[in-house]
């Protein structure tokens, strides 16, 4: 891990410095996508089991998994395996609920109701990651929430194995958090038959989770397109910044460095520190755990963009982090919640050295759908809202006109929108010849 000193960096180093890995969609991989999406398109299901053939060198016969492939996923799991798998969807399920929005409806003035009405989206598509790293994690974190959202059809997608199943794992969480109907498809093509379907693929509205390259680039292409399908975050590799003071153990700052790095080769872990000796330190630990790790491969590239930075004190290391807006941040210092007013953008803040953001990959209760390289700065993570539409109402009576139309028509006439005011001068006119007719009689 190189070891940066700021106040020695210039402007353009320090943009360097926390420089994220190139992110390139090639134009292979865009043409491919292209073709994958117009493939699964025109030719339905007979081109997902052509691209399943392709890509994940297997021959399905069934494209659905069945009750028996899930009940062979219950019992291939151990007894410790489901109790871990229960205790994350409690947690899950816990910190979700309480995001739940409430119907709203309120008098802005008199005679002017305004209203907010809470929908589930009718269909939502789920993507399961199955390939070094099969994840049942996320399963939990985009599942749970589509069940508390209410949202009525809940789409599971996610690679098959050689032997054409499903992971045990995925499955098991899958079927514990209510998902019905799971198919054995992964990739960009995956992503195509989730946004228009096919005979056996239900068509969803919005699509759910993370992916590799060509899952990524098939969820921006639908997602332009007015007949495809909406998607959840914009995302790219896994990152987590670590702010650390002498206070804690440098082998465990290594260990939460490698935790993230060893997602992905363009993964990011960066160590921010006012102190040289746990610079060296974490250097050093990093050096002496990363080779005894299984995805010591990945590492060895992934680490090639990770850092060390080091700081004059606490505050530059938290503008440091203000900037590069990780994906995850780790507040591993003295008094850790004294400098959480401080954070404006990070997707998930970790306090202290007995949090380590792998509890939040997996189970804490938040979600570990998260925006990464940058976009922390405007985006959210993965929540119940996201699952769900909000619709707003409003009501105006013959009174609420009265009072409010001349403010809409003074408006429109500043934006010289002569048809909008016109709409609302009628209604006044009307109004006003009501009226005087009602005097009149009288």
């Amino acid at each position: 891990m190189r070891i940066l000193e700021w106040q020695r960096l210039d402007a353009g180093a320090r943009r360097a410095a926390l420089a994220r890995p190139a992110q390139r969609v090639s134009d292979v991989v865009s043409a491919g996508v292209r073709e994958i999406i117009s493939s699964v398109r025109r030719d339905g299901d007979a081109a997902l089991r052509l691209l399943t053939t392709c890509f994940d060198h297997v021959d399905l016969d069934e494209l659905a998994v069945t009750p028996a492939e899930l009940a062979g996923a219950r019992r291939a799991l151990t007894r410790e395996q489901h109790a871990a798998l229960e205790r994350a969807i409690d947690n899950v399920h816990t910190f979700h609920a309480a995001q739940e929005l409430s119907p709203l409806t309120l008098e802005t003035m008199p005679g002017v109701r305004c209203e907010r009405l809470i929908r589930p989206i009718s269909a939502v598509g789920l993507y399961a990651p199955a390939g070094s790293a099969p994840l049942p994690s996320t399963v939990i974190m985009l599942a749970v929430p589509a069940r508390i959202a209410g949202n009525p059809n809940r789409v599971l997608c996610t690679p098959p194995d050689r032997e054409g199943r499903a992971n045990n794992a995925i499955l098991a969480a899958a079927e514990l958090c209510g998902v019905r109907e799971i198919f054995k498809i992964g990739g960009a093509q995956a992503i195509a038959a989730l946004a228009y379907g096919t005979a056996t693929i239900p068509k969803v509205d919005k699509i759910f989770g993370p992916g590799n390259v060509w899952v990524t680039a098939a969820k921006q292409a639908v997602a332009s397109d007015p007949d495809g399908a909406a998607c959840d975050l914009p995302a790219g590799p896994s990152e987590v910044l670590i702010i650390a003071d002498d206070s804690v153990r440098p082998e465990i700052i290594a260990s939460d460095l490698l935790a993230q790095a060893e997602h992905d080769p363009d993964a990011q872990a960066l160590l921010v520190t006012a102190s040289r000796p746990v610079a060296s330190a974490v250097a050093d630990a990093i050096d002496a755990q990363w080779r005894g790790l299984s995805r010591g491969l990945i590492l060895e590239q992934s680490l090639r963009a990770s850092r060390c930075i080091l700081v004059p004190d606490l505050p530059a290391a938290l503008s440091i982090a203000n900037a590069y807006a990780p994906e995850h941040l780790i507040l591993a210092v003295r008094e850790p919640r004294r400098w959480l007013a401080g954070v404006e953008s990070a997707g998930s803040v970790f306090l202290g050295g007995w949090s380590p953001e792998v509890l939040g990959d997996y189970c804490s209760g938040t979600n570990h759908v998260l925006p990464t390289y940058g976009y922390a700065r405007a985006y959210s993570g993965l929540s119940v809202l996201d699952f769900v539409k909000r619709i707003t109402v409003q009501e105006i009576s013959a009174a609420g006109l009265r009072a409010l139309g001349p403010t809409a028509v003074t408006l429109a006439q500043l934006e010289g929108l002569d048809g909008h005011a016109d709409s609302v001068t009628r209604r006044l006119a009307i109004l006003e010849r009501a009226l005087l007719a009602e005097a009149t009689s009288s």
